[in-house]
């Protein structure tokens, strides 16, 4: 059996997860909130996460992705860190604003894509934060699709969760409209579903709301992480003393979705 001493912690995030007060970090950046949790369990954190990354896209990267196949097999905890970039104002619809680095030839794409960002903090408010960059419906269904699917597959795996973040990005004019209905929506679901979830912003909401984090207003400075890595901790300690936490062979995630 997996020595409970040194959990492994599967982490699907988005770039709060691997930005820091300066930028983007490699994943074993021990100052990143999934390695602050891990060392503190006396574990190791493994993260699955991009830039901008919805429930949607960590649902995409279970059931695609054959390297979170093969982790899923070992982890004794698995924690949903997606929904935060879900609830920011996407004044162009999802597949547009994506599509922008499909454009060809390269001046074009740059061009677009700064015509779009400047324009992107006007529309967000003109538009007053709507539509978001994902429904809060579709949240919490990629949401609870996710914990569906890993409950058939590893029925005694504990699985997280967590509140949206909050922002305060001139990027987006610091417009957050959808951020209160998304996490009042999770809250329900993760209660209904037995989910425990983290609220981050009652962490790290006077620290990013007071401009103490990335100058970016959005993503959160060492202390943050700091934060917010002990209180995932305080959250995952009791569910990892349960009994079966290890990873089975027998999942086939190539068959999923």
């Amino acid at each position: 059996m997996t020595d409970p001493r040194s959990p492994r912690i599967l982490v699907f995030g988005d770039s709060l997860s691997f930005h820091g007060p300066e930028g983007g970090h490699p994943a074993d950046e021990p100052r990143l909130w999934p390695n602050i949790a891990a060392a503190a369990l006396g574990g190791s954190a493994d993260l699955v996460a991009g830039a901008g990354w919805t429930a949607r896209d960590a649902w995409w990267a279970m059931i695609g992705d054959p390297r979170v196949w093969a982790e899923l097999h070992r982890a004794d905890v698995v924690v949903l860190a997606v929904g935060s970039m879900d609830t920011l104002p996407s004044p162009l619809p999802t597949y547009l604003r994506t599509g922008l680095r499909y454009l060809r030839p390269d001046p074009l794409r740059r061009a677009a894509r700064r015509a779009y960002l400047a324009a992107q903090p006007f529309l967000s408010i003109a538009l007053r934060g709507r539509p978001s960059a994902l429904p809060t419906r579709l949240t919490v269904r990629y949401l609870d699709t996710a914990v569906s699917a890993l409950r058939v597959l590893r029925p005694t795996l504990p699985v997280v969760g967590w509140l949206p973040s909050v922002h305060r990005a001139a990027s987006y004019g610091q417009v957050h409209t959808t951020r209160a209905r998304t996490a009042a929506a999770i809250a329900r679901w993760a209660a209904e579903a037995d989910v425990p979830v983290l609220d981050v912003p009652a962490h790290v909401g006077a620290h990013v709301l007071g401009g103490h984090g990335n100058p970016d207003g959005m993503h959160w400075g060492w202390e943050g992480h700091e934060v917010v890595g002990r209180a995932m901790a305080s959250l995952l300690r009791p569910l990892l003393t349960r009994a079966g936490n290890v990873g089975s062979d027998a999942a086939d995630w190539g068959h999923v979705g």
